[in-house]
C-alpha cells in the first residue's frame, strides 16, 4: 500500500532532540491549515463536515476542531462520549454521529443521549433495537436514525481495507435494499474510500444513485463517509464542491462528509532513537519505535512510512530498522538514514498523527510514545501526555 502523504512541512526545521524519545509531535499550525481547507470546502458546497475520531482523536485539540467543523463521527459509545465531552464547541452545538457495526443493547440508551445521528449496519439490527430507541425518545432524547449501505462497488487499493470487499461485514448490501427496510430511517450512510481523491467518490455515487433514487424523497440526509484526502495538495477540491452542490440539488438531502486522515494529514511525526546497530548480512538497527506497538498499519496494511530527511537511494548505506519487541516481524523498513547509524541517533517518521496515535499498544511492555503539541507558527512546544508503567499495568490484571 502506497501512502500519498509524507510532506515534512515545518518539521523539516524541527530539532528532534527537543522532545524525549519515543514521542509523537503534532503541529497545531498544520492541523489548523487542514481544518481551514475543510471548512472552506464545507462552506462552498453548503454541506456539513464531521471529523472522524477513529483516525485522529487528540482531544486536547477538540476545541480547535469544533471551531472549524460541524462535529465528529464516532464508532461506538466511548468515541461518542469523547465527542460530546471534548468536541461540542463553546456553544455545545456540534453534532455527534455514531455508527457501529454491532451495537450492544446496554450501550444504546447512553448512545441515544449522546448522539444526533445513530447509524445502523443493517435493517435487522435497527428493527431489533427500535424499542430501545422509542424509550430513549420518550425520555427526551432527540436523534435521527441512519442506515449504512454497502455500495457493492469496490474502489480500494487493498482488499482488506476496502469496505466493499467480497463478503464484507460493513453496510447492508444495496442490492438487497427494500422499502420496508427504510421504515424509521432518516438518512443513508456509505463509506467505501481509503486515502482517495475525488474520482472514486464520483464513480461510487454513479453506481448507487439509481438504486437510491426511489428512497430519496423520504430522506433527510446522505452521509458519504470518510476516506476523502481533501487536504492533500493534489486533491480536486473544485470538482468535489461542484459535485456536492449538484447532488444536494438533485436529491434535496443535506449532505455529510466524514474526513479523518484529512484533519491531521502531514500534521505529526513520530520521533525515535537508534538503540543498537548490528550486521547480519546488512546493517540492522534497533529503535525505540516499534512497528507492532506504535505504527501497526506498517504491518497490517502494509506500507513503508516516509522518514524525515531520508537520503536518496545510493546516497548512503541502507539500514534495516526494527523495533525493540520480541516479534520477529517488528520491522519498519529499509532506509538511507539522514544521520549516522549509531546508538543515540534521532530519526522521525512523517505523517504519523492519524491512525498511528489511536492504534498504539503496549505489547511486550514496550512503552507508549509521549504526545507533544508544537505550533510551527509560534514555535511553542508543550507536553500533552507522558505515559509510564502504570499505563501499561492498568490494562492488565
Amino acid at each position: 500500500m502506497e501512502t500519498r502523504a509524507g510532506d515534512p512541512g515545518a518539521f523539516a526545521h524541527f530539532d528532534l532532540h527537543r522532545v524525549p524519545s519515543p514521542a509523537f509531535v503534532v503541529d497545531a499550525a498544520a492541523v489548523r491549515r487542514n481544518l481551514g481547507i475543510l471548512a472552506e470546502v464545507r462552506d462552498r458546497a453548503g454541506i456539513k463536515l464531521l471529523a472522524a475520531l477513529k483516525a485522529f482523536s487528540m482531544w486536547s485539540l477538540g476545541p480547535l476542531v469544533a471551531k472549524y467543523l460541524d462535529g465528529v463521527c464516532a464508532s461506538g459509545l466511548y468515541e461518542a462520549r469523547l465527542g460530546r465531552e471534548e468536541y461540542s464547541g463553546a456553544d455545545g452545538s456540534r453534532e455527534v454521529a455514531t455508527y457501529c457495526a454491532g451495537y450492544k443493547a446496554e450501550d444504546l440508551p447512553e448512545i441515544c443521549a449522546l448522539s444526533d445521528h445513530i447509524i445502523f449496519n443493517s435493517p435487522g439490527q435497527h428493527a431489533r433495537f427500535r424499542p430501545i430507541l422509542d424509550r430513549a425518545r420518550a425520555d427526551g432524547a432527540v436523534f435521527d436514525v441512519g442506515l449504512r449501505i454497502n455500495p457493492l462497488h469496490a474502489e480500494g487499493e487493498v482488499a482488506k481495507y476496502d469496505p466493499c470487499q467480497p463478503y464484507s461485514r460493513l453496510g447492508f448490501p444495496i442490492d438487497q435494499l427494500r422499502p420496508e427496510h427504510m421504515d424509521g430511517v432518516d438518512g443513508i450512510h456509505f463509506h467505501s474510500l481509503c486515502e482517495q481523491d475525488f474520482a472514486p467518490l464520483a464513480r461510487t455515487w454513479a453506481a448507487i444513485a439509481p438504486t437510491l433514487k426511489p428512497f430519496l424523497p423520504d430522506l433527510k440526509w446522505l452521509n458519504f463517509g470518510g476516506g476523502h484526502h481533501i487536504t492533500r495538495a493534489d486533491y480536486q477540491r473544485d470538482e468535489l464542491v461542484d459535485f456536492l452542490i449538484r447532488v444536494k440539488a438533485e436529491t434535496g438531502c443535506d449532505l455529510y462528509l466524514e474526513p479523518g486522515e484529512a484533519v491531521a494529514l502531514d500534521a505529526g511525526i513520530l520521533v525515535g532513537e537508534l538503540l543498537d546497530v548490528v550486521d547480519n548480512g546488512m546493517a540492522v538497527a534497533i529503535t525505540d519505535i516499534s512497528a507492532t506497538c506504535h505504527m501497526p498499519d506498517v504491518i497490517e496494511a502494509p506500507y513503508r512510512p516516509a522518514m524525515l530527511g531520508e537520503k536518496q537511494a545510493g546516497d548512503g548505506p541502507i539500514i534495516r530498522l526494527g523495533g525493540p519487541s520480541c516479534l520477529a516481524g517488528d520491522i519498519i523498513g529499509d532506509y538511507a538514514l539522514p544521520v549516522p547509524a549509531e546508538p543515540g541517533a534521532r530519526i522521525a517518521f512523517l505523517d504519523q498523527a492519524h491512525y498511528s496515535m489511536v492504534k498504539t499498544n503496549t505489547f511486550n511492555g514496550v512503552p507508549l510514545p509521549d504526545i507533544w503539541l508544537w505550533d510551527s507558527d509560534t514555535d511553542a512546544l508543550r507536553e500533552v501526555r507522558r505515559f509510564d508503567y502504570q499505563d501499561f499495568k492498568s490494562r492488565l490484571s
